[in-house]
């Protein structure tokens, strides 16, 4: 059943109170009244209220008064005036401090209906801002960072540390080591978490359309900007810009990047004006940017902006003592999500993942994991499900294990990662040869690849 709205009239005419409330209960409200302004604040700090009609002129608190007095014991609250003719411009006034709307006396019952539907449309609005935030706040609180390693809780004091702080960060590690989880997780916990989270791989686009993406282009700046469009920078201001795969922007991208970093502001493309932002910078790489300074692919200005605050995530197979924590983090979010009751992993199946090397790090270990509860029917994730040795080969044979054919969907995701496996093979690593080849456009193939944990720099030559 849809929860209904719980609201309070506070108004010193009884009547008057008694009349809205008798409109509203009929249409399926439920309402309280209070008389006097002391009153209405007892039952406010008493019970919980969705919206109050809250009577401007009352003897013993001023309307502004009493509208900022529920405001501090309940912000989220909405407060709709009563006022008369003679006080509309104080009822504006209200409204500049918080008031959502206000009705003047004498009023039509329909005004009444749609005012108080359009307040509580309102609220549900809030309410489900406020879950989903809070939905938010428990996902990447630093205790869903999954480590018991001594390098890992180092790693997390750092984290932490850095959340407080607006200083541009630098992840590197391997892929499927968690970098943009980390970086989730320093702006959910930073001062900045109510503003947005911006996230782009910039090795999905090629050169010319990361720069619009970046910065924005003005209309007319090129063949098909018909509009003028908002970069990243631009739309994150207030937040955290997270660039993932940093070390594959060329040096074009390098130099403006620099200069956004520097000055705090970017030109659009085509345009004239500058833009002045207030963005934190969070980049990830799984690339040794010092060697590409040393090699002269990554300009030494720029690296040393971005390495204010530098977090190497270690690679698995460095720490396998948090194997079983993963492990059994994934069994739980899988079992739930496919509603099995799957109870834990056998010892040989453990043991056999804590000998594997992991060379798509944590990611691969989820996928792992998500397959072996996909095509699992017992109780217990037995070794016969683990095909941590399928990976290393391609193989296009009908899929069938001990007789038993596993589900469309799990076959399908074991396919889709052979498949991309092999073209990544056939084109040595190329990324837009194996794109081309394949048909799948290049982000998509990087999400993909992303997705499996594949790691492109094991089939280059």
């Amino acid at each position: 059943m849809e929860r209904t709205a719980n609201i309070l009239i506070v108004d010193d005419e009884s009547g008057f109170c008694e009349l809205i409330q008798g409109i509203l209960v009929k249409e399926g409200y439920k309402v309280d009244t209070a008389t006097s302004s002391y009153e209405g604040l007892n039952l406010l700090r008493q019970n919980t209220y969705d919206i109050v009609y809250a009577d401007l002129k009352m003897p013993e608190i001023n309307g502004l008064d009493l509208l900022k007095a529920i405001k501090e014991i309940d912000e989220n609250i909405i407060v709709l005036i009563i006022t008369g003719y003679g006080t509309i411009e104080t009822a504006v006034e209200a409204m500049k401090h918080g008031a959502y709307d206000y009705i003047t006396k004498p009023f039509q019952k329909d005004e009444i209906k749609k005012v108080t539907r359009k307040a509580w449309d309102k609220k549900q609005l809030i309410d489900e801002m406020l879950y989903l935030q809070q939905e938010i706040d428990k996902r990447y609180c630093f205790e869903n960072i999954i480590g018991k390693s001594r390098v890992m809780q180092n790693l997390f004091e750092i984290i932490k540390k850095a959340a407080e702080t607006k200083s541009t960060v630098l992840i590197q590690g391997e892929s499927g080591t968690g970098k943009e989880l980390i970086a989730r997780a320093i702006h959910y916990n930073s001062p900045r978490k109510r503003k947005r989270l911006v996230t782009i791989n910039t090795s999905a686009l090629q050169d010319t359309l990361l720069e619009s993406e970046l910065f924005g282009h003005v209309k007319g700046a090129f063949t098909g900007a018909y509009t003028t469009k908002k970069g990243l920078f631009e739309i994150a201001d207030g937040g955290t810009l997270f660039l993932d795969e940093i070390g594959d922007i060329s040096p074009n991208i390098q130099i403006k990047l620099l200069r956004a970093l520097q000055e705090r502001e970017f030109m659009p493309v085509g345009g004239t004006t500058p833009i002045h932002v207030d963005v934190r910078l969070i980049a990830a790489t799984n690339k040794d940017l010092y060697k590409a300074v040393q090699e002269g692919t990554f300009r030494n200005d720029l690296f040393y902006r971005l390495k204010v605050i530098t977090m190497n995530i270690p690679p698995l197979r460095e720490r396998k003592e948090d194997i079983p924590l993963f492990a059994a983090h994934f069994l739980k979010k899988y079992t739930q999500e496919s509603k099995k009751e799957i109870e834990t992993i056998s010892p040989q199946a453990l043991e056999l993942l804590m000998g594997y090397d992991w060379p798509g790090n944590v990611r691969e270990l989820e996928n792992t994991i998500e397959a072996a509860v996909a095509l699992e029917t017992g109780k217990v994730i037995t070794s016969k499900y683990l095909y941590l040795n399928k990976w290393k080969g391609y193989s296009m044979q009908p899929l069938e294990i001990e007789n038993k054919i596993p589900t469309f969907q799990a076959a399908k995701r074991l396919f889709e990662r052979d498949y991309i496996v092999n073209a990544l093979k056939r084109c040595e690593g190329n990324i837009a040869q194996a794109a081309r080849e394949t048909g799948i456009i290049r982000p998509n193939l990087y999400e993909k690849i992303k997705r499996y944990g594949i790691r492109i720099e094991d089939y280059k030559k």
